[in-house]
This record gives structure tokens, C-alpha cells and sequence, in this order.
């Protein structure tokens, strides 16, 4: 069998099978049982959307969040709003502000991505904007990093999370010597 063909036989019986309601993973099961083949759900979901059969209904299930003692559930609509009217919905939280970036102490070389060298620093600049090229630092790395030393610096400074982290392994190597 041919990977990605499926025989007449089997497509019609992903046709009856699905008409029947059964789900992608049964249909697999009871093909494969049938024509001793090995096809996954995600290949009979496939093949059923370009068969052109819709995808079995879903149930909606009970939400998984807990009402609240005291809640008094959704918001009842407002009378007198304006047709058309969009409300921003109410919430506790203040857009967030735009983060400044750090910078560092270094000119960039800014190289593009075809005139980088296997020892070239690989900190981006640029592409930022729509049509934005991208070019790279380009100043030699550091040993064991992709980054110069001040663009592996602000990487993993101290306030990063990968800085935390290598923090903790340090001490840890550490207290265990």
C-alpha cells in the first residue's frame, strides 16, 4: 500500500462508517480490522476532509471553570445601547505598556544572513516593520554561544529566566561537590 492512497474499497468504507456517526479513531480501528491495514485517525480525518465529509459535530460540553459562590453569572444585556454599539468588555486589567528594550555597548556590523561566518555573533537587528530586512551583529562569539559577549550578556543576564536558571544548576553542581 502506497503511502497517501487509498484504495476505492477503503474510502467507501470510511464513507459508510462515518454516515453511521462513528468517530476518526473508530473508523480507523474498524477499517484496519477489516482490510488489515495501519491507518491512524489522523489519516482517516484526512482522507474524510478531502472526500469532502464535515467533520462530526462536537459536543459542548459543561465548562471545566467553577461558578463562584455568590456569582452571579453572565452579564444580563444592557437596554437602550445603541444598534451597532461595540462595549469593550469590562476588565480589571490596564493594557500593557510597551516594553523599552535593553541595549548594549556595541556597534553591530549588521551582515546580512548569506555574508555571516561560522564565528560571527548571530544577535538580530531589524525586522521589526513589514518588509524589514534582518541583519545580524556579526563581532566574534563567545565559546559555546551564538552571541558576542555583551549580546550573551543580555541574553542571559541575571534577570532573564535561562539566567536564573543557569544560576540554580551552578549551585547546584556547586553544594554537591
Amino acid at each position: 500500500m502506497e503511502l497517501g492512497h487509498w484504495p476505492s474499497e477503503h474510502s467507501d468504507a470510511l464513507r459508510d462508517y462515518f454516515l453511521k456517526g462513528l468517530s476518526y479513531a473508530e473508523i480507523g480501528r474498524q477499517i484496519n480490522a477489516r482490510f488489515g491495514t495501519a491507518y491512524t485517525r489522523n489519516a482517516v480525518a484526512g482522507r474524510a476532509k478531502r472526500l469532502g465529509l464535515a467533520a462530526p459535530e462536537r459536543m459542548a460540553g459543561p465548562s471545566i471553570v467553577p461558578s463562584l459562590p455568590g456569582d452571579p453569572g453572565p452579564l444580563p444585556q444592557r437596554r437602550g445601547a445603541l444598534p451597532g454599539l461595540t462595549v469593550p468588555p469590562l476588565s480589571g486589567q490596564k493594557p500593557a505598556k510597551p516594553v523599552k528594550l535593553r541595549c548594549v555597548g556595541v556597534r553591530p556590523r549588521l551582515i546580512t544572513l548569506l555574508k555571516l561566518e561560522r564565528g560571527d555573533c548571530r544577535y538580530p537587528y531589524g525586522g521589526d516593520k513589514e518588509g524589514e530586512g534582518i541583519s545580524f551583529c556579526g563581532h566574534p562569539r563567545q565559546p559555546g554561544s551564538s552571541y558576542c559577549a555583551p549580546h550573551l550578556h543580555l541574553t542571559r543576564g541575571p534577570g532573564t529566566p535561562s539566567g536564573q536558571a543557569m544560576g540554580m544548576v551552578v549551585l547546584r553542581l556547586v553544594s554537591a561537590a
